[in-house]
């Protein structure tokens, strides 16, 4: 068994009959929503609420009844997947192109839930490029901007060449930083840029983090309080 799929089955213990659960997106979150399916068609009792039309179309094909997040009034328990997690359970989303979306679902929820290989368990976050997802309407004074700051942004683009549309009709810029000395100092710099619309730092959101292992072995790193 994979790591991916050792923590994305085990995260299926954290769901109990009743609940509305935000259904995450990514290669991770695929083994979580196939373990749900199976106990959806057993009998089990949720309503999920998808981060992504990937996610939504998954749920959809394996019978997981859905609710939109306009028509629930919380979240009981969100299961995603991260790019990166560090030790504080900070963490880098969006490399699927679903981060504006896995935010708003994980504001709206009460528990939060990473599920993710061994491989982005980290010490410090940005190696991974970090994702803006910025309005195409002047969206190179934004790159600019970043450039400027020595951000190294790069405009994300379809294996065509032609510029990666999120579902929401956004644009993402990466930023390759290396390393991150300050997540929450950068995450409130970036949310005071006009024009991005959402970035992929997740700080202080994530009450647990299931990490799994070649061998089967799923690690547990819980929030301090």
């Amino acid at each position: 068994m994979d790591g991916k799929k050792a923590a994305g089955r085990k995260a299926i213990d954290e769901i109990e009959e009743g609940m509305t659960v935000g259904l995450g997106t990514g290669s991770t979150v695929f083994y979580f929503l196939e373990a749900l399916a199976e106990k959806v068609a057993d009998g089990f009792s949720i309503t999920g609420v998808t981060t992504s039309q990937k996610t939504a179309e998954l749920a959809e094909k394996w019978q997981i009844p859905l609710q939109s997040l306009n028509n629930v009034k919380q979240i009981d328990l969100t299961i995603d997947g991260a790019d990166e997690v560090d030790p504080s359970l900070n963490g880098i989303k969006g490399g699927g192109g679903a981060l504006l979306y896995e935010k708003l679902v994980a504001e709206a929820s009460d528990k939060r839930i990473w599920i993710v290989d061994s491989r982005k368990k980290v010490d410090r976050l940005g190696a991974f490029p970090l994702p803006i997802e910025v309005v195409p309407f002047g969206w190179k004074h934004v790159e600019a901007l970043m450039a400027g700051k020595g951000y190294r942004p790069r405009l994300r683009q379809t294996t065509g060449g032609q510029p990666f549309v999120t579902d929401a009709q956004h644009y993402i810029l990466d930023l390759h930083l290396n390393s991150i000395e300050d997540p929450e100092a950068l995450a409130d710099e970036l949310d005071h840029v006009t024009g991005i619309v959402e970035h992929g730092l997740f700080v202080n959101m994530t009450d647990k983090a299931l990490i799994g292992y070649p061998d089967g072995r799923v690690e547990k790193l819980v929030k301090e309080k």
